[in-house]
């Protein structure tokens, strides 16, 4: 058997035409794109093993996504000087390969990351959202109060059983630790929240989302978005926001290579992933 090689590959994308991350029959996708490019380039198959670390619904973008691939040692050898550029000429202008790094065979974008993080961009400026953020800021009918925003996400952060956030899944764990949650307003009067934890379930990111979002317009008390987890299936009240406000922004791992086999082991044996966002 061939020599292969271990890729590390780190992905921007808009995703407002993309029906999500993983590839679907007579869809657009990012992971479609990729192959279909990466096939263009090096030859139909060459490339095997694409895996990412979060993926991410439709409508969701990414300036933070990672994921992996291999391909035969001799093209890769043959390649690796430009093999970027050629990419970058080739695919689409809403998705881009940032980095191509050589990792150890070992590394494993999903199972060994640590934490994935998310901003959410929202606006309650009475006119909308600015014209050229419009496909990453949603925007929100009533005036928001930062104070009640921090004040929701502070009884959502740690461990806990996250189902009534959750789109659940057969023989998947809805317990997640979240380890920061929080709202900031920039200077141009955007809130933006920033949510990190060692995975996400499908939805709940944008679920919680929804559920602050209404404490922040006063329409619920601050405590009930964190009142819901003693909830074990999803909350029907909770109003999943819309998917173009979120952008993964960051995936961490080990600082350590020699990390990368145990921690994607002590995953495995935690959960089974899901669909992220």
């Amino acid at each position: 058997m061939d020599e292969r090689t271990r890729l590390r590959l780190d992905v921007s994308y808009d995703g407002t035409d993309f029906s999500g991350w993983a590839a679907q029959p007579a869809r657009r996708t990012v992971a479609g794109v990729l192959v279909e490019t990466l096939d263009l380039v090096l030859g139909a198959g060459t490339a095997t093993g694409l895996t990412v670390a979060g993926r991410t619904d439709a409508g969701v973008h990414a300036t933070g996504q990672v994921c992996h691939l291999d391909l035969p040692t001799a093209v890769w050898r043959e390649h690796e000087g430009r093999l970027l550029r050629r990419l970058a000429r080739l695919l689409p202008g809403d998705v881009r390969i940032r980095a191509m790094t050589e990792v150890q065979t070992d590394f494993d974008a999903r199972f060994s990351a640590t934490y994935r993080r998310y901003e959410y961009r929202v606006t309650d400026a009475p006119w909308g959202a600015e014209p050229l953020r419009r496909r990453d800021t949603m925007a929100w009918p009533k005036p928001l109060e930062l104070g009640a925003l921090n004040a929701a996400a502070a009884g959502l952060v740690g461990e806990h059983d996250f189902a009534a956030y959750c789109r659940r899944k057969e023989n998947a764990t809805t317990l997640r630790e979240v380890t920061r949650l929080d709202w900031r307003r920039d200077p141009d009067g955007i809130l933006v929240a920033t949510v990190q934890a060692d995975a996400f379930c499908q939805a709940m990111v944008r679920s919680l989302v929804g559920a602050m979002l209404v404490a922040g317009d006063g329409r619920r008390p601050v405590e009930w978005p964190g009142s819901l987890l003693t909830r074990r299936e999803r909350a029907s009240e909770v109003t999943v926001a819309a998917a173009h406000g979120l952008t993964l922004v960051a995936v961490g791992y080990p600082d350590d290579p020699a990390e990368y086999a145990r921690r994607a082991d002590l995953t495995r044996r935690l959960r089974v992933p899901v669909v992220e966002g």
